[in-house]
């Protein structure tokens, strides 16, 4: 698994990267198919002054591609929200793998007349 931390306007510091990759441990512990991940971590010159700090993450999984982006006005707050919409999706796409959305021919019930 590659796993690529940037930042923009921004110095990803030790503490930061550190934080990230602990609450990634937490996405790895119970979806292993991950290829890659790409976080980037933002500071924007909104007018807004609640949502400047930015954090945005890609991860491509085997098949799919998962997007999440959160914003609030500190940066650690932004990356626990990021990773609470993060295990949200991925219980979602592993909810939808299992299901397959459909059942088997032999266990539909048979409505037609003998």
């Amino acid at each position: 698994m590659n796993l690529t931390i940037s930042g923009h306007h921004l110095e990803v510091t030790p503490a930061i990267r550190s934080h990230v990759e602990n609450k990634l441990n937490r996405m790895k512990r119970n979806f292993d198919n991950v290829i890659d991940i790409s976080v980037l971590l933002a500071v924007d010159n909104n007018s807004d002054k609640d949502k400047r700090q930015r954090a945005e993450i890609k991860m491509n999984i085997s098949g799919k591609t998962i997007h999440a982006e959160s914003a609030a006005q500190d940066l650690y707050a932004a990356i626990d929200i990021l990773m609470d919409k993060l295990d949200r999706q991925i219980v979602k796409h592993k909810t939808k793998s299992k299901e397959h959305g459909r059942e088997s021919v032999k266990n539909l019930p048979s409505d037609l007349p003998s």
